[in-house]
């Protein structure tokens, strides 16, 4: 039974970063507080405008979002396969248009780029006019709100920033709780 399971389960790849190994595998930070917040995404906005905009307004710099479903006029996103060039274990793909579509379910974090403007970090199950179920990383900017509002939970992490920097185990900038808030 085990040599006919292992032939039928192929055995999963094994990933291994470029760079030297960092025994703490999730870097995290301790919220002292946090603000729950409900949104809506309002019709023709971006994603990425309807969420910065609102939360920027309450003096939320730093959140973990759940995008809570709705239809998207248009919507880009990624998916990360090997990095054919090796200098990562994944490379995003290029941008893949999916039309309009209908958001089953998605993720999201914002935070703070590299150059200190906001950023938002989404991936979520979606699934095409053409009624193809698909996944990935989400474009935020060219992901635009069709005619019904969405909702979004938002849970603030307060009392830390959340920050794109270069991460030397994996090779490439992620997000990461690095630095103490000095806001409200």
């Amino acid at each position: 039974m085990t040599a006919q399971r292992s032939s039928v389960f192929p055995r999963p790849r094994t990933l291994i970063h470029p760079g030297a190994f960092n025994p703490v595998r999730i870097q995290s930070k301790l919220s002292p507080r946090a603000r729950h917040v409900r949104l809506t995404l309002q019709p023709g906005a971006s994603l990425f405008e309807g969420l910065v905009t609102p939360l920027l307004s309450l003096g939320i710099q730093s959140a973990s979002m759940t995008i809570l479903g709705g239809y998207f006029d248009t919507l880009q996103y990624c998916v990360a396969p090997p990095d054919p060039r090796h200098e990562a274990v994944i490379r995003y793909s290029e941008p893949i248009a999916a039309g309009r579509t209908y958001m089953v379910f998605g993720n999201a974090t914002m935070g703070k780029g590299m150059d200190g403007g906001p950023i938002v970090h989404c991936h979520a199950a979606i699934r095409t006019a053409q009624g193809a179920s698909k996944g990935g990383h989400i474009i935020t900017q060219n992901a635009i709100v069709g005619p019904t509002p969405i909702p979004v939970l938002v849970t603030s992490l307060d009392g830390f920033d959340l920050r794109v920097a270069f991460d030397p185990e994996t090779n490439i900038a992620l997000i990461q709780p690095l630095q103490e808030s000095h806001h409200e």
